[in-house]
């Protein structure tokens, strides 16, 4: 259930439509997702609300540092994702981006410095009947090693880049080559 009042969720969509609404699309996989986000925005009534539509969105975390990109096996999916999930009630998807980061890899994760930055989205499966509407977020974190919760996929791990392009999903391919070509490039 949101807990987001009706102005204030307009606020949020009206901010979401504009900040997906001027990205430039890395491939066709994302410029076909940006016109999905942008219609699950602007129609879905409560678009952040897990029980409010089998279609909803969700915040995901391209986690880099100086040792390169995070990624995880996902447990059900067994694919190599970035950290990123459901939306709680009253939080926004960066909200969301940072605190499932944390919670996954154990990394304290932060946004840039000047504030949370949408890099990338891409409308997918995600599983049990649910259809995601991901935006992803850059976020930085120490170098520091991962150390998920037990009850969280114990394969997570940094990679170089052209390790973390070639095993990650095909959803996130393009977002990372796009980065690698702002952030540099450790190849470890």
């Amino acid at each position: 259930m949101s807990s987001w009042t009706a102005a204030g969720l307009e606020v949020l969509r009206a901010r979401l439509v504009e900040e997906v609404g001027e990205l430039s699309p890395v491939d066709d996989r994302e410029a076909r997702s940006i016109e999905e986000v942008l219609h699950g925005l602007r129609t879905l009534p409560q678009p952040l609300d897990i029980d409010a539509d089998p279609t909803h969105v969700t915040g995901s975390a391209i986690v880099l540092s100086e040792r390169g990109v995070v990624l995880l096996k996902h447990k059900r999916l067994g694919i190599w994702l970035q950290p990123g999930g459901h939306v709680d009630p009253g939080e926004d998807p960066a909200a969301a981006a940072v605190r499932e980061a944390t919670e996954e890899t154990g990394l304290a994760v932060s946004h840039p410095d000047g504030g949370p930055r949408l890099v990338h989205v891409d409308a997918h499966d995600g599983g049990r009947g649910h259809r995601h509407l991901d935006l992803r977020y850059l976020v930085h974190a120490p170098p520091d090693d991962p150390a998920p919760p037990p009850e969280e996929s114990q394969d997570v791990a940094w990679f170089g880049w052209d390790a973390a392009i070639d095993r990650a999903d095909a959803g996130l391919k393009g977002a990372l080559v796009r980065l690698r070509s702002v952030n540099g490039s450790p190849d470890t």
